[in-house]
């Protein structure tokens, strides 16, 4: 009996102690790591606005080449020193390249300019060495060459197969002869027509300034070229 007492008092004191137990503390968080920075991304440059173009304004060179025809101008292709860009001979002369440069010149293109630059990358695509012995593109006088007009437009615009339907050539158009068949001639399209109601007329200037005639067609002069050089006109 002595025995069972001690037993049983032996283990209601293992229970109070078991009970009397402190639990173990629970492990303290980790403290969390400190936060990044935000880094803001640089903002994206913004794209340079692409340059504008206008259409170009085929009525305006036809306004413009009429318009010349109210001009006093002695055919006079000499060398002249010229300004660049945008130079010109004195405008009470002048020769038919001249009436083409000015009346483009009008919408605001300058082929003074075109020219030079173009046969500064172009210099052996142009007859000037072959047919002036040139071994350098010249401002001053290579624009009011018609060969050289013709390779610039070609090269730059549009090279129109040689037609005889009158339909064909629009107001605005440039066309090339060869005038007995051997001196080079240009002249430009109009919104007017010839007798017939049929063939446009063309301003030019062969001799005596710039004339408003029938020569399209005409048996002296040989149609070696029709161009359509319509650019846009850089605005921005």
């Amino acid at each position: 009996m002595k025995t069972y007492s001690f037993v049983l008092t032996c283990c209601v004191a293992l229970f109070l102690a078991g009970c009397s137990t402190t639990p173990k503390e629970k492990p303290k968080p980790k403290p969390e790591p400190p936060a990044k920075p935000v880094v803001k991304p640089k903002p994206k440059p913004k794209p340079k606005p692409k340059p504008r173009y206008l259409p170009f304004n085929a009525k305006g060179l036809v306004a413009a080449a009429k318009e010349r025809c109210n001009y006093s101008v002695k055919y006079d292709g000499r060398y002249v020193p010229l300004r660049y860009p945008m130079g010109d001979v004195p405008n009470n002369i002048g020769v038919c390249t001249d009436v083409v440069v000015r009346a483009y010149r009008r919408q605001g293109i300058d082929l003074q300019r075109n020219v030079h630059e173009d046969m500064k990358r172009a210099f052996n695509a142009y007859p000037s060495r072959r047919v002036w012995g040139k071994l350098a593109p010249d401002s001053n006088i290579d624009h009011r060459r018609v060969l050289n007009l013709e390779t610039y437009f070609k090269r730059h615009g549009q090279s129109l197969p040689l037609s005889r339907n009158p339909a064909h050539y629009k107001p605005g158009d440039l066309v090339t002869w060869r005038i007995g068949g051997v001196a080079p001639h240009i002249g430009i399209v109009i919104d007017q027509k010839a007798k017939d109601g049929k063939t446009p007329l063309i301003v030019h200037n062969d001799s005596k300034g710039p004339v408003v005639e029938n020569i399209l067609f005409d048996p002296k002069f040989t149609l070696v070229g029709h161009y359509r050089y319509w650019p846009g006109r850089r605005v921005r």
